[in-house]
Parts: C-alpha cells; structure tokens; sequence
C-alpha cells in the first residue's frame, strides 16, 4: 500500500491548516488508528476539496478498515486531481489493491497494467500483478473443473433416467401383456361353455333312442325263443306241502 505525505515549499494560510490536519492523519495512519486517521483526512478534504493527497489518504484509510468500495471511490477521485505520473502509478496501483481484495480479479490485473505503464520498474506492482494472474488462472482451473464435474453429472443422471424410463417401459408392457393373457381367460372359458353347449347336438333324439330300445327288446325275444328251444318245455315247479 502506498501513502502520499504532505510536502509544501510554500505555503498560504489554507494549505497550512490543511497540510496540520493531513500530516496529523498521517500520523494516527501510522499508528493503526485507520478511524483516527479518517477524521483528519476529511477534514483535510474539507478545507481543500480539489486536493489530491487529502482523497488519496483517505482512500488509504478506508482501505484499511476493509472498506474496499469507499476507498476506490477515493482513488478514482483522486485520478482526477494530478497529472504527476507518480501520483497516478501509485494511484493504479492502489486501486488494484482494492479491486484484488473486493475479489474483482481481472479488474485488478487491468489496474496493475496501468501502474506499470506508467512506472515499469516498480516491483511491488510486478509482484502484486503476478500474484493477481496466479488467482485468476486458479479461478478459471476451478471453474473449468466445476464445469466438467457438472457436465458428468448430468450424463450420469440422464443415463439413469434413460435406464429408469426403460425399465418403465418393460414394465409396462409386461402389465399390458399380463391384461392381455386376464382378458383371454373368459373368452377361452367362454369357448369352452360353447363347446359343451353345441355337444348335445350330436346325441341321439329321443326317437332314435326308442326305437334302439325296441330293437334290443325284440332281439332279446328272440334270443329267449331260441334258448328255449334248446332246452325244451319249461317245467312248472310244484308247491312244497
């Protein structure tokens, strides 16, 4: 993190108070009392809104508390208060801090281009954009992994759907096929009530089955006549006394 300190050659009566209440913040800055610090950056701010250094450091401040989207605020003003290349290098690079801790990854990798092209010799800032390009590539790695994982999911789920609907399937036709062999029973049932009754119709009637009688009766005549003839007269049998 880089920090601007007040340096004047001259002096009016604002900037001196300005200058006292900066350098005071600058202070507290360096003693951790990044709240302290705050005060005495805004009040600097105050008494000279178009000042650089008061912006700067309090985006310096703010940064330090955690309070990342406030500080860059800060930075950005401050951009538009100098034209000293210096000034603007450390204000990139400080916003690349910033962008870096808000987990803005390729902003901050941007941020950090525009520091070194303004000051390629800074090695904070090579460093900071190294490490940056790091996390980027470990991010994109994650994130590719996370999407290969997700696409092998999905192919194991469909695939077990695509198993499931085919068990449904065979499932369903061995039901229907089972429906169908139920519904056959009662027409074979009814075939065979059919059957029995059309077997009637090839028995005797009731005619035909007298005069069969009849025959067997006459013949039965005959047969006696010529047994009797065989045997002779028939003798009557006398009563026992």
């Amino acid at each position: 993190m880089k920090i601007i300190f007040w340096m004047l050659l001259f002096f009016t009566p604002v900037l001196l108070a300005q200058r006292g209440v900066i350098n005071d913040g600058v202070d507290k800055y360096d003693q951790q009392k990044y709240p302290d610090a705050e005060v005495n950056f805004k009040k600097g701010i105050e008494k000279a809104p178009e000042s650089f250094e008061g912006h700067f450091n309090l985006g310096d401040a703010y940064y330090k508390q955690g309070r990342y989207d406030e500080s860059l605020k800060e930075y950005y003003s401050s951009l538009e208060l100098t034209q000293e290349a210096s000034h603007k290098a450390s204000t990139y690079h400080n916003i690349g801090n910033s962008l870096l801790k808000a987990e803005k990854i390729k902003e901050s990798i941007e941020a950090y281009k525009n520091s070194l092209k303004i000051n390629p010799n800074d090695l904070e800032t090579k460093y900071n954009l190294s490490y940056a390009l790091s996390l980027l590539n470990d991010q994109q790695n994650q994130q590719k992994n996370q999407q290969n994982n997700k696409d092998n999911k999905d192919n194991h789920d469909n695939k077990d759907q695509q198993k499931n609907q085919d068990q449904n399937k065979n499932q369903d036709k061995n039901e229907q096929n089972k429906q169908n062999n139920e519904k056959n029973k009662p027409d074979q049932n009814q075939q065979a009530q059919q059957d029995n009754l059309k077997a009637p119709q090839n028995q005797m009637s009731k005619e035909e089955a007298e005069r069969i009688l009849q025959a067997l009766k006459n013949n039965e005549k005959d047969i006696q006549k010529k047994l009797r003839k065989k045997t002779g007269a028939v003798v009557k049998r006398e009563k026992d006394w």
